[in-house]
């Protein structure tokens, strides 16, 4: 049934971007290289499978609101980063590519996740997990998602764990062709690795600011019950057709 099936045209858009900016690298000044560098960092949150991943790691740990989707988002930029140096950085020295094998592996790791994330979604808004409903506290009067029951208590999101797991995955998967891109712009070993530098924390920022914006629209009450009887379940399908076509399995 979904043989065929094809999000290249994803990706399309932000290759155009980088081959753009890779562009403005190339015989560069090592300041405005850096600068490049930076921008570069901030638009690799925009690439579909970050968005994909972390837009279903954070809705189907949703519940900390806000401060927790910024939460998972650092988490993910922090084990996309800590990657990014550790492999990047002798890849540079040693002016290598990660082993095709390797990369290879590490895309359909990715892509098994981010079905499994789109599994949990749809299971627990079927579970009617995503359901919310205007209550009380000595404090305060508010409304939150629930799992049915009215009591409850008010457990912080869990998943830092999995968003830095899911972040090294995501490192391992593009680190090479970050890197490759940095040694066609930047041949000198220094000049590249500065650049990868600073292109490795402004992904965490970027990353970062993803998740708190995405979080935030969702939590605006006009798109609250929207996103919770319609966009839940299409985010999980969408996650699982694209999870599967990453991982090379359509």
């Amino acid at each position: 049934m979904l043989a065929g099936l094809s999000f290249d045209w994803l990706f399309e858009p932000v290759e155009d971007l980088d081959a753009w900016l890779t562009g403005l690298l190339e015989g560069a000044p090592l300041v405005v290289a850096l600068g490049i560098a930076f921008v570069l960092g901030v638009r690799h949150a925009s690439d579909p499978d970050h968005l994909v991943a972390v837009t279903s790691l954070v809705t189907s740990e949703r519940g900390g609101g806000t401060r927790g989707a910024t939460r998972l988002g650092v988490w993910w930029g922090l084990g996309h980063a800590t990657t990014l140096m550790l492999i990047g950085i002798p890849l540079i020295a040693l002016k290598s590519e990660l082993p095709a094998w390797m990369e290879s592996g590490a895309e359909k790791a990715v892509g098994i996740v981010i079905v499994l994330l789109a599994v949990r979604i749809v299971w627990k808004w079927a579970h009617g997990d995503y359901r919310s409903t205007p209550h009380g506290h000595a404090s305060r009067a508010h409304r939150h998602l629930y799992r049915g029951e009215p009591e409850h208590s008010h457990r912080p999101v869990r998943g830092p764990r999995q968003a830095f797991a899911i972040g090294v995955l995501h490192g391992l998967a593009g680190t090479g062709a970050v890197v490759v891109l940095l040694l066609t712009a930047l041949p000198e070993r220094t000049e590249a690795a500065a650049a990868l530098a600073v292109f490795a924390p402004m992904s965490v920022l970027s990353m970062a600011a993803c998740t708190t914006v995405y979080s935030w629209i969702l939590t605006r009450p006009v798109v609250d019950p929207v996103f919770r009887t319609v966009l839940i379940p299409a985010l999980g399908a969408f996650g699982l057709m694209f999870g599967l076509w990453y991982a090379g399995i359509t």
